[in-house]
This record gives structure tokens, C-alpha cells and sequence, in this order.
């Protein structure tokens, strides 16, 4: 396993769409290794492969104690909105408020290409449309109603 690095907003690779993955090989199941351990590294809640420069449709997520693998993830059904602070790995120090699912289910493959469904709620929503979305191109400052000042940004890092 190997750390990779994480690509900044301004890089190409994260405003392009993702091609699907056609080959679940032994190359995939150490690119998805090297994303969790680039995940956990960065202390982030999710992971998607544009964010290191992949441009294939993968993400990593966590839930609870445990890491998910999407492959070629499609939504099937989101429900409701919830509005909350949102940050990225790929825009450090950037904070923002955000409208996402309340629920959503989302299908996808793991390494071996089995078929999963996923569903998601609040916390877990929000991350699975956020990873997706960067593989459409989309960051969440593109969604985000506003972006927090540098005065709000530090009374919160004062509250943790």
C-alpha cells in the first residue's frame, strides 16, 4: 500500500467526468488499498479516485468503524434535504454550508465486481453524494449556499 497524494482544487483531474472501471483486477484492489490508506492519512471521511488523480469512477467512504468500496456508483433513490458544514480534502482550510439528501441508496460494485446497494442516511448521505459528485466534476464549493468566513472557520476550530 502506498499514500497518494491529494490533488488541490485547480487541478484538471477533478473537473472532468470519471470514466467507469471495466476490469476488476489485482491493479484495482491496490488502487482502492492505497485510497483507504490516503483516506485514513488525511483524516477524511471519504475518497474519491479524481482526488488522486484516477480519473475512474471509485470512491472509499467510512461508516461507523468500518471502509466501503463503490465501483461505478449510481444513485437509485435520494429523499429529503438536510443543510450542513461541509469540507473537502481537495480544498483545505475551505468550509461551506451545503444542502444534501437526507437519504439516499446508491448502487455499485466491490474489487471482485459483485453488485452492492448501499443506502445512507444523514452523515452517510451526505459523504456518498459528495464523493460522487467528484466524480462528475463537481466540488462542494459549486453546491455551497455560502462559505464560511476565516473569522467563523477559526471560532470553530476554538470550539473543538
Amino acid at each position: 500500500m502506498a499514500l497518494r497524494n491529494i490533488r488541490k482544487n485547480g487541478d484538471a483531474v477533478l473537473r472532468g467526468k470519471a470514466a467507469p472501471v471495466n476490469r476488476f483486477d489485482h491493479r484495482l484492489g491496490i488502487l482502492l488499498d492505497d485510497m483507504i490508506e490516503t483516506m485514513h492519512a488525511a483524516e477524511g471521511a471519504g475518497l474519491a479516485a479524481p482526488q488522486i488523480g484516477i480519473s475512474r469512477r471509485i470512491i472509499v467512504f467510512r461508516v461507523d468503524d468500518r471502509v466501503m468500496e463503490l465501483i461505478n456508483p449510481e444513485f437509485l433513490d435520494k429523499q429529503g434535504e438536510t443543510l450542513d458544514l461541509e469540507g473537502c480534502l481537495s480544498c483545505p482550510g475551505i468550509y461551506g454550508e451545503v444542502a444534501r439528501p437526507r437519504l439516499v441508496r446508491v448502487k455499485g460494485f466491490d474489487r471482485q465486481g459483485r453488485l452492492l446497494e448501499v443506502e445512507g442516511e444523514d452523515f452517510v448521505a451526505r459523504v456518498l453524494e459528495h464523493e460522487i459528485d467528484h466524480l462528475d466534476g463537481v466540488l462542494f464549493v459549486d453546491k455551497a449556499l455560502r462559505l464560511l468566513t476565516p473569522e467563523e472557520i477559526q471560532q470553530l476550530r476554538r470550539k473543538d
